[in-house]
């Protein structure tokens, strides 16, 4: 059997929740979008179901996996529905979905509800993706307000530059936001990861943990107060030895300096590895810290082999607990969302 495993630490991301949730101080929401950012939805959803506040996804087609898994805590759809005829499963399934446009708003007073539906109305406070202009935002809420059919309603954006080091772009977010809701009674939204773990006066009623729950933190960095909740690990299965000056990879873009030991391990950019991880990205064979060398295949890629014990059968932590996910993210120029995201073909052990 190939040795390509991804092992996913429940108790991690329970640990994780607990410290973001004391960080936040309020409310919080799981977010289990895009199959809990690689991680597997339901098992997630599960683990946490009898801590979380909520749970958010990105679909109907997602909060419907819960729900038939046998989530019942509440489920936020982040961007609400796609067509008008969603908000009939939206209703079936007792989802919170987001309004963040006018044709939603439109189409979910219309919609005739079963029992009265807890909406997420959407600001655009500046990053210009979805969400009604601040100018805009009190009509769109009083409409809301009006309708019997409205439980209540969280007031909620989203930062485009949380986890950057300027500060500007968010604060701007945050003044529009409070301007743009200036007199309208209820609960608020803010946080995200990144926001949550650097702004205090983010967070508001309900906080929305993405990336930080899974381990990875999202300024690019690790932090010791959350666990890496995915160890994705391969073995080495071939080994040689090349002389001084020799290639090694497609393209040849790879020479050795020195006489080298060469490892094969069973891991590609198939696998959801990034195929633009360079040579000199971090991997632990054991407990010892080595790199990649030469390009990443499709299939396998090659490691120096530096200690005596290392060799065929050695295992090797792509990332988890000695290499962070965001070394291999750097490396490759991409961000530790994308890698979590995209491993396949990898055999997935759930540990309580």
């Amino acid at each position: 059997m190939r040795p390509l495993n991804a092992q996913i630490r429940l108790e991690n991301l329970r640990h994780n929740y607990r410290i973001l949730k004391n960080i936040h101080g309020g409310k919080l929401l799981a977010v289990v979008k895009a199959d809990a950012y690689g991680h597997g939805a339901v098992r997630c959803a599960h683990a946490l179901a009898d801590m979380a506040d909520g749970f958010a996804v990105a679909s109907v087609e997602e909060a419907v996996q819960l729900r038939e898994h046998g989530i019942e805590n509440p489920i936020l759809l982040l961007g609400g529905v796609f067509e008008a005829g969603e908000y009939r499963p939206a209703d079936h399934y007792r989802l919170w979905p987001a309004v963040c446009s006018q044709w939603q708003l439109e189409a979910l007073l219309h919609h005739q509800w079963q029992q009265p539906v807890k909406v997420w109305l959407k600001m655009d406070s500046g990053m210009h993706r979805s969400g009604f202009f601040p100018h805009n935002y009190a009509a769109a809420y009083t409409a809301l307000k009006q309708s019997q059919n409205i439980e209540s309603i969280v007031k909620f954006s989203h930062f485009s530059c949380a986890d950057e080091v300027d500060d500007a772009m968010t604060a701007m977010q945050m003044e529009a936001f409070d301007s743009g809701c200036g007199g309208l009674e209820g609960e608020e939204s803010l946080a995200n990861s990144a926001a949550m773990l650097r702004y205090p006066a983010a967070r508001r009623d309900w906080g929305r943990a993405g990336i930080a729950l899974y381990g990875a933190c999202p300024l690019g960095h690790a932090d010791s107060r959350l666990k890496p909740v995915m160890r994705l690990s391969t073995r080495v299965f071939g080994e040689r030895v090349l002389q001084p000056h020799s290639p090694v990879g497609y393209g040849a873009a790879f020479y050795t300096e020195k006489s080298t030991r060469v490892g094969l391990i069973a891991c590609g950019y198939a696998d959801g590895y990034p195929r633009h991880a360079p040579s000199g990205t971090p991997v632990a064979i054991g407990s010892h810290r080595s790199r990649v060398i030469g390009r990443v295949s499709m299939d396998m890629m090659t490691v120096e082999l530096d200690v005596s014990q290392e060799g065929i059968g050695s295992e090797v932590e792509l990332w988890g607990d000695t290499v962070n996910v965001n070394e291999v993210a750097k490396a490759a120029g991409t961000i530790a969302y994308e890698l979590l995201c995209h491993v396949k073909r990898a055999k997935f052990t759930y540990y309580e």
